[in-house]
């Protein structure tokens, strides 16, 4: 036998560290090459972690909540006596974009390399799934003494949090999921032993979302919550102070009437080309940000302080905040400027989705040129949003009210929005931040520029 030995990888341009969520095996259990042993959370997304050979576990190195450097061992695996054979796990691994120049072991072709771990074998043979010693395909995550309770990674990171055994909090969600609000309701504080790590939030409102009977209150003695700064969260909170300190952001506002744009997305929800697909106001909107961005294109730039250059972004690769459990995410669509607004809306319900699950991933929030927040969708009027790191402009989207409104001489009830357009102003003067913002109301306010201005 010979033990080897399963590093943290970096799973993300340069990250230098990563918290360990959940472990899926203990030592003794029966692991094969491209088994997902462990999820972590980088400070851009969590991730799951194939091993990369077979064997028995002998060592788990870090328990679940530990902030492990990337190179640290995180498992020790007891494999077949493989003399020579290199430790495919021993250096860390970056992105798919890295080749495996590393010598391949004797008896296996050669493998792609992915994000983490390995890819499939290259070969064109078929051979029947292979099974662990217990009876398990490749890929499961070991044996477990009962059903694993269903949750999300977030919410099974809460649960941790806590302190709550997931295997006892009665499920409230779809098919039987465990959802955050059924984690708070099982949530106990044992005075003097430990504190709650996460601060108490109100349960989303659902119709059919039962509480848990049996499970204990939280205390009102407690004073006070301590929340560890991980993950997102950190990452986000030092790209915030970095920006706002770095660029002199200036903040402009318009208010205008939305009417036409609301009615527009009524009738394109019954029009043949958008069948199937998700149309709300924010779909014009990001639509009507890509032609005011083709009208103004010095607008989507970068600040390059090492270089002394501004950088001018022929591609437009649009951010959409989005708050999470695990912290404030920027994702974005790639060439969103070359997109139909159909193609359009599917992205933007991919990315959307994707975020909510919890499996956005860092490529997917890396090389943004302009975003957009939506903070209207909370019922606030607008705001004064810090940029994205390495942009230059940020839109911030107000919610849209019934006011009254002179149209056409006359006071009428008509839809109303603010629009919030932070930006840079080293590289955006303010008659380029005004004739960008004015340029988007424009459009919104008569959406058949929709076209004309495309």
């Amino acid at each position: 036998m010979a033990i080897r030995e399963f590093r943290m990888p970096d799973v993300g341009e340069g990250l230098t560290e990563a918290d360990i969520l959940t472990w899926y095996v203990k030592p003794g259990d029966p692991v094969v090459d491209g088994q997902v042993v462990c999820e972590i959370e980088t400070a851009k997304a969590a991730v799951e972690l194939p091993v990369p050979f077979d064997g028995v576990v002998r060592e788990i190195g870090f328990p679940e909540g530990a902030t492990v450097d990337v190179g640290a061992v995180i498992i020790s695996v007891d494999t077949a006596d493989q003399a020579g054979a290199p430790d495919r796990a021993a250096a860390p691994v970056a992105t798919a974009a890295l080749l495996d120049t590393a010598a391949e072991e004797p008896s296996r072709p050669e493998r792609r390399p992915v994000l983490v771990g390995y890819g499939v074998v290259e070969s064109s043979a078929k051979r029947r799934p292979r099974k662990t010693a217990n009876g398990t395909a490749p890929g499961s995550r070991g044996p477990a003494a009962g059903p694993r309770p269903l949750a999300k990674p977030p919410v099974r990171k809460l649960a941790k949090d806590l302190g709550v055994d997931l295997a006892v909090v009665r499920p409230s969600g779809g098919g039987g999921t465990i959802t955050r609000a059924d984690v708070h309701a099982a949530a106990v504080v044992d005075i003097g032993t430990r504190e709650i790590v996460e601060r108490p939030v109100p349960a989303p409102v659902q119709a059919s979302a039962p509480v848990a009977a049996s499970a204990p209150a939280v205390s009102s003695d407690v004073r006070e919550t301590r929340v560890p700064i991980k993950g997102v969260r950190k990452a986000t909170a030092a790209a915030m102070v970095g920006s706002a300190f770095t660029a002199p952001h200036v903040t402009e506002f318009v208010t205008f009437d939305i009417t036409r744009t609301m009615k527009l997305v009524e009738e394109l929800k019954s029009d043949k080309d958008m069948a199937g697909l998700r149309v709300n106001p924010l779909l014009l909107i990001a639509k009507a940000v890509l032609v005011a961005v083709k009208r103004n294109p010095e607008i989507n730039a970068a600040w390059d302080e090492a270089a002394q250059e501004i950088v001018l972004k022929h591609y437009v690769n649009l951010g959409i905040a989005a708050a999470t459990p695990r912290g404030l995410i920027v994702p974005n669509i790639k060439d969103a400027h070359a997109q139909t607004l159909p193609e359009l809306s599917k992205s933007l319900s991919e990315l959307v989705a994707t975020a909510r699950e919890g499996k956005t991933t860092p490529a997917a929030m890396q090389g943004g040129t302009f975003t957009i927040t939506n903070v209207g969708v909370f019922g606030v009027d607008t705001g004064t949003p810090i940029l994205n790191p390495g942009e230059s402009a940020i839109l911030a989207v107000g919610a849209i009210k019934l006011q009254p409104w002179v149209h056409k001489g006359k006071v009428k009830p008509r839809q109303v929005t603010t629009l919030a357009l932070s930006f840079d102003h080293r590289l955006v003067d303010g008659e380029l931040g005004s004739t960008f913002l004015a340029d988007i109301a424009a459009v919104l306010e008569q959406p058949k520029r929709l076209i004309t201005r495309t």
